[in-house]
């Protein structure tokens, strides 16, 4: 029986370095089997993805990044979603020691946005062209519990540009709930919850989370379970890659994946990639042992992507532009751009102390929108700001059916022509909006001819004036 079918709860620290030792064993042959099985869409077993992860043999790592590129290609296309992180609250009760929100970090001014704060921020980013927006808060149940939650959403949800422009869809990153607060949470209309391990491998999670609610791993690695309970079936995961053996924690984000797709019927619908970054009054976070190289990073990101193929995958602001343009292409399909990662960041940034611009971890990529918008239209990828599913109910199992089934290209590509179309109709310069109109036609010229007609017929309604066309 393959490892795969075994996984019916979480893993253990002794049933993944278990798999970690089988992996090691295996052979060039049975790693070009597992590739083999990847391009074909099936996914990977956790002893593959472990035998692949410590496999050294060129040909196996140059074919491990082109399967990935290869399966992006062909299930995301040229794609790629932008949303926003909106930070609402840097007050926290833990002291992680890799993160600049930690409480005993005394060099940080704290702050927690009003609803009028909020919409300040949300105005900043509707003028800049965004249509996601993923709220973040530190874990404080002093001032960030399901009250200030549930106010901070209807806040995001209730601003409107002069232009008419509003946020479609907030997704939150906050701390574990309970399950009456995940139904509450649900009922803002939210669309993803996010919440990330950290690590799976409990002596470190231990160390590196000495105090605060997070300290308890068990309430947090069953997070995703109280949320789907609670009828969120759109679930984040992540690893904060740096905090221990790489190899571990892909090997444990796999298997806590599958130990949902068992229990829930799906799955996660995003893995972030994080890796650690400095931050100040965070020691470990510049210190770790366990940092990941860019090549190694690289290569977690194409196993993740050839493990789950129909997982989107996002990767943050974190990285540097260079990397960050090679990532895109081995399955990243959503990333931030412009990002701010400290409450009020998108406002005050320019007025602010650097005492009060202290953030949570340091920023690699600076570009604004409108540059990450101009790169990829040059370069043939497709900026997306659709958020159709949220609001068509194509969640959870529905979603994940339509992606495998490949009908989800149908859907997608038209709502991401016409939601660049929009952009680059309402923001763009002149010559950003000329390589998109390229961009498009190039596009259109690619489509069947039916789903052709429907693009056009969308296209021409954004053209005339109408806004949030979506299939």
């Amino acid at each position: 029986m393959e490892i795969k079918e075994k996984v019916y709860g979480l893993l253990s620290d002794t049933e993944i370095e278990n798999i970690l030792e089988e992996g090691r064993s295996k052979s060039v042959e049975f790693c070009e089997a597992a590739l083999e099985n990847g391009r074909l869409g099936k996914g990977l077993t956790l002893v593959e993805l472990a035998a692949l992860a410590y496999c050294e043999s060129p040909e196996i790592v140059t074919g491990l990044l082109d399967t990935a590129h290869e399966l992006k290609k062909r299930i995301y296309g040229e794609r790629m979603v932008f949303f926003a992180p909106l930070y609402i609250s840097s007050f926290c009760s833990n002291n992680c020691t890799y993160c600049g929100f930690r409480h005993a970090n005394e060099t940080m001014t704290r702050r927690s946005l009003s609803p009028e704060e909020i919409h300040q921020e949300v105005m900043a980013l509707l003028e800049q062209g965004h249509k996601r927006l993923l709220l973040v808060a530190g874990e404080d149940p002093r001032t960030t519990g399901i009250d200030y939650l549930e106010q901070s959403v209807a806040a995001v949800y209730s601003v409107t540009a002069p232009d008419g422009a509003t946020i479609r869809r907030a997704n939150v990153n906050c701390a574990p709930l309970s399950v009456d607060h995940f139904r509450r949470l649900k009922a803002t209309g939210i669309g993803t919850y996010q919440c990330f391990q950290e690590t799976y491998h409990r002596p470190t999670y231990k160390e590196v989370h000495p105090s605060g609610p997070k300290s308890h791993y068990d309430w947090r690695i069953t997070a995703p379970d109280r949320a789907m309970e609670a009828d969120i079936d759109d679930i984040g995961t992540g690893v904060l890659f740096g905090l221990y053996d790489w190899h571990f924690d892909v090997v444990g984000l796999l298997g806590h994946a599958r130990y949902l797709e068992t229990k829930f019927d799906v799955g996660p619908h995003t893995i972030s990639v994080p890796r650690l970054e400095p931050a100040e009054g965070a020691p470990l976070s510049d210190h770790s042992p366990w940092m990941v190289s860019d090549e190694d990073f690289r290569k977690i990101v194409a196993l993740l992507r050839v493990a789950v193929p129909y997982t989107g995958m996002i990767l943050s602001t974190r990285e540097s532009p260079e990397l960050r343009d090679q990532l895109f292409a081995l399955g990243i399909s959503q990333t931030s751009a412009g990002s701010r990662v400290t409450p009020g960041g998108y406002t005050d940034s320019g007025k602010l102390t650097r005492e009060d611009l202290l953030a949570q971890f340091s920023l690699q990529d600076q570009r604004p929108l409108r540059e990450m918008v101009h790169t990829f239209v040059r370069g043939d990828y497709i900026p997306s700001f659709c958020t159709a599913c949220y609001r068509s109910g194509r969640t959870g199992d529905r979603f994940m059916q339509l992606a495998k089934s490949g009908k989800i290209h149908d859907i997608c590509q038209p709502n991401a022509l016409a939601s660049l179309k929009e952009y680059l109709l309402d923001y763009a310069d002149e010559e950003t909006k000329a390589q998109g109109e390229k961009l498009i036609q190039k596009e259109l010229s690619e489509l069947p001819e039916r789903l052709r007609n429907v693009t056009e017929k969308m296209l021409a309604r954004v053209a005339a004036g109408e806004r949030d066309v979506y299939l």
